[in-house]
Formats: structure tokens, C-alpha cells, sequence
């Protein structure tokens, strides 16, 4: 009996001994309780408890006759079972919570989030929420592992708008602003971040390229949405700058603005953010 595959029924919500009971039924089926027990390794004071309790959810059947005689579910029916179940449970909780509401105390808290997948998590969070336009700094790895939700968000009719740090393709539904000297900066600052304002009222932002060590705030703080949202807004206007005036901004700060760059850089060339955080890197 394969420990995966235990594994992967108790995340269906099948206890240890449910699953074992289970998979020796789908190897060979009709049997007894006994029979059962024997061949799942359940003990034979549980197993009736067991195979009770799968009956009654009807994943396993059961005959009347003596001794009973089990017989599982096939896998395909269990499954569409458990998605039925799991569906109607999220529609319940959705009505049964509806009623709650971010409080207002939320709007003055600022909080942590920690580890590269909870932040794109609640990144992904954010931007199913927002009604009218999403704005993003990112990297192309980062863009990638929320294509499916700016994709959603762009068939709901939203604006999605990206500053990527690199090249990014096949994001034919949303406006992508490529930031000059993509490569440059990633160096400079030690790593990749992300920044996502959703509606100009929430927002994601902080270091994900550290993995487990990523950090990111999430808010509803209205003093720092707004300042947030206009660094991505600025972002654009420069590049809405440097299409239209290039030549002549280059003649004056240099290729891609660098001296400007120099001149504002918090610390030296590869000093990265991320070290000047204590965050290692």
C-alpha cells in the first residue's frame, strides 16, 4: 500500500485508517469487515467503526446479509463526490460569511507576510478582488505564477497594467511597460520584489526572490496605498517619457537614466537591498 497514495486521500479528508481501508477494497472488493482489516492493516477493533463511517458518507457500500460484505466507490465517482461536497461546502461558507466584512480597523494595519509563496498568494488574493484596475511592479518569474489571475481579472472587464523588470510574453491581455536596464537594477538591489495595487485601495509589496525569507506588507492603510500605487504611476509616466523624448533625456542623465540612478542609489553597485535589510542574499 503505497504511503502517497494514503497521503493523498487524507487530504480528501479520508482519516489514515479510512484510506488504508479503502485502497484494500479497490484491490479486491467484495469483502467483510474481517477480511478487510486484514488486508488493510486496520485493526480489527476499528474496523467496523471505519467501514461505518465510509458507508455513511457513501464511499463505500455495504450488503445486507450476513456477514455484510463491503465494496468501494470507484475512484472516478469518489472524486466527483468529493468536488460535489467541496463545492457545495464553499457556496454554504461564502452565504453563511457574507455577512462579514473586512472591519475598519484593517485600514490602519499593516500586515507581515512571510515566505516567497504566501506573498504571491496574497498578491493573487488582491488582485481577485479588485473591481476596476490592477497595477503591478514585477518580474517576469513572479508575472508568470500570476498569469491566471490577471488573466481573470482582464476578462472581468478590469485594467491590468505591468512595469516588468525583463521580458515577458503571451501577456497579450494586459498593458506591459518593460523598465529600462531591467538587468542593472536586479543587481543593484540583490534580488527581485513585487508590488501590486489593487483598486488604489490595497496593497502587496515586498522582497520575493529570498524564498522562505521573502518578506512583503499587505495594507489597506490609505497613507501608504497611495504613495505606493504612485510609484508604480510614476514608473509610467517615465516610460511614457523616455518613448516619447529618449535622445534628449539620455543626453543629459546617460543610457537609461544611469547617472540619475547613481546619483539616488542608496549604497554602492552590488550592495544589495536585500543584505541592507538583514534579510541575508
Amino acid at each position: 500500500m503505497k504511503p502517497e497514495i494514503v497521503k493523498l486521500l487524507q487530504d480528501l479528508n479520508f482519516t489514515e485508517y479510512e484510506a488504508k481501508a479503502y485502497l484494500a477494497l479497490l484491490d479486491k472488493s467484495p469483502l467483510s469487515g474481517y477480511a478487510v482489516s486484514l488486508g488493510s492493516g486496520v485493526p480489527r477493533s476499528k474496523i467496523y467503526e471505519v467501514l461505518g463511517g465510509l458507508v455513511d458518507r457513501g464511499e463505500v457500500l455495504v450488503s445486507h446479509e450476513e456477514p455484510s460484505l463491503y465494496t468501494p466507490l470507484p475512484p472516478q465517482e469518489l472524486i466527483r463526490l468529493k468536488k460535489r461536497r467541496a463545492e457545495s461546502s464553499f457556496e454554504a461558507a461564502e452565504t453563511a460569511l457574507e455577512h462579514y466584512s473586512f472591519v475598519s480597523s484593517n485600514r490602519e494595519n499593516i500586515w507581515n507576510i512571510t515566505g516567497a509563496d504566501a506573498i504571491i498568494e496574497r498578491a493573487a488574493d488582491a488582485i481577485e478582488r479588485a473591481e476596476h484596475r490592477v497595477l503591478l511592479e514585477i518580474w517576469p518569474e513572479e508575472a508568470k505564477l500570476l498569469e491566471k489571475d490577471l488573466r481573470a481579472a482582464a476578462k472581468r472587464g478590469l485594467d491590468v497594467l505591468l512595469v516588468v523588470y525583463g521580458e515577458l510574453s503571451e501577456f497579450d491581455f494586459a498593458q506591459v511597460y518593460p523598465h529600462d536596464s531591467s538587468d542593472e537594477i536586479t543587481q543593484e538591489y540583490g534580488g527581485r520584489w513585487i508590488v501590486v495595487s489593487a483598486d488604489d485601495r490595497e496593497v502587496v509589496a515586498g522582497i520575493v526572490s529570498l524564498g522562505a525569507d521573502s518578506r512583503a506588507a499587505w495594507t489597506l492603510h490609505p497613507g501608504l496605498v497611495m504613495p505606493i500605487t504612485e510609484v508604480i504611476v510614476h514608473d509610467l509616466y517615465i516610460y511614457e517619457l523616455m518613448q516619447a523624448h529618449r535622445e534628449t533625456l539620455e543626453a543629459t542623465f546617460g543610457p537609461n537614466l544611469i547617472e540619475l540612478r547613481k546619483r539616488y542609489n542608496a549604497g554602492p553597485n552590488g550592495y544589495s537591498m536585500a543584505a541592507r535589510l538583514g534579510l541575508g542574499g
